[in-house]
């Protein structure tokens, strides 16, 4: 899959875990599309890790499936860090 390609994996499945994952995420497009991107890269790792699932192909489900998992985990994480802060 090539860098194009990457990019738009990685912003649509930032959008599909943000549709996810319940409450409301702080970030724009843009944050989404480094939050996807991040998401999708832990995700192809961990697949490749522990099921050896690799992302090959754009139009694969393992390669969404992944991407999305990673997104929702790295969307977790950035919820934690930057969550509302109580006064």
């Amino acid at each position: 899959m090539g860098f194009i390609g990457f990019l738009i994996l990685g912003l649509l499945a930032g959008a599909i875990a943000k549709l996810i994952l319940p409450g409301k995420q702080g970030g724009g497009w843009f944050i989404t599309l480094i939050l996807g991107v991040v998401g999708a890269l832990l995700g192809g790792w961990l697949g490749g890790l522990i099921f050896g699932v690799n992302l090959n192909e754009f139009f694969s489900l393992s390669t969404w499936a992944l991407a999305i998992g990673g997104s929702i985990i790295v969307l977790l994480i950035y919820g934690l860090i930057f969550g509302r802060k109580k006064a």
